[in-house]
């Protein structure tokens, strides 16, 4: 728009010169914008801005460790989606996947709980006695179990960020970052595990397709999981470095940590998604 088109911004009710208001960033109506075109044209938009936005996150994400969440912190926010919501994004894609190919990564069902697990003595004293205590049948409750873990694994995933987002500035505390830049690093980190753990559903897939089996046989999950600890620690090795500064043999015992918390980490949410949905069902 020419500096010399004056307009009125409806919100601020002041006269503005140029494109966009600046208190509020309203722009001035377009007769075509109340058309049925103006209005397909403006979600046309809203829609492949977010889908570029998203798609530059992620290859910032996977292509160059640490930068993404350098930029952010930064506030170089406005060519990438905002790092909540970029989790929810890969969390979405992760759950999707995992209901197409039939194997759970978080949402275990209860026999694999009972049989499976390293916590499977615990929790089979811990069913029995809810089992007990809500006079109910083994055959009965299992159905209801697994549906449920379902929905908990998908509302309470970013549980997993909190604790790692208070373990950073005990291993990295000689820099005085603001707590915040320790969450968005949490999420950016948590976000490429979940698009990690696709590659691995695929993984488990194909492996059952084979014959092998899939996450349930000890031998798939175990070379999956040892794979899955081999990038994540690679991956914190690379972005530690950017954002924390890290550098040197500490560099690396730093990443070895952090990979090794993350894999604590996933183990007890998936501990705790036991227990909530063992008594809240």
């Amino acid at each position: 728009m020419p500096e010399s088109v004056r307009w009125t911004c409806p919100t601020c009710k002041v006269i503005v010169t140029t494109p966009f208001c600046a208190r509020c960033g309203e722009e001035p109506l377009a007769p075509r914008d109340l058309t049925l075109r103006g209005l397909a044209e403006k979600l046309l938009h809203a829609l492949t801005s977010i889908d570029a936005r998203a798609a530059r996150s992620a290859w910032c994400l996977l292509r160059h460790p640490g930068e993404l969440t350098l930029a952010w912190t930064g506030g170089v926010r406005k060519p990438y989606v905002a790092p909540f919501q970029l989790f929810l994004i890969a969390n979405v894609i992760f759950f999707a996947l995992q209901w197409l190919t039939g194997e759970n990564v978080f949402s275990s069902s209860l026999d694999s709980h009972l049989h499976h697990q390293d916590w499977s003595e615990l929790a089979q004293s811990l069913l029995a006695r809810r089992l007990e205590t809500t006079h109910t049948r083994l055959e009965q409750y299992a159905p209801v179990f697994d549906r449920a873990v379902v929905l908990n694994a998908k509302s309470l995933i970013v549980l997993m960020t909190i604790p790692f987002a208070l373990l950073l500035p005990l291993v990295f505390f000689r820099e005085r970052r603001p707590f915040m830049a320790h969450v968005v690093f949490s999420l950016h980190l948590y976000t490429f595990l979940l698009l990690l753990f696709c590659v691995a559903l695929l993984a488990a897939k194909f492996s059952a397709l084979l014959g092998f089996g899939g996450l349930e046989a000890p031998l798939v999950d175990d070379v999956l999981s040892v794979a899955n600890l081999a990038a994540c620690a690679l991956y914190l090795y690379v972005a530690i470095g950017p954002v924390y500064g890290a550098a040197g043999a500490m560099r690396a015992v730093q990443a070895i940590v952090l990979a090794l918390s993350v894999a604590a980490i996933v183990l007890g949410y998936r501990f705790v998604l036991l227990l909530i949905t063992l008594y809240a069902t």
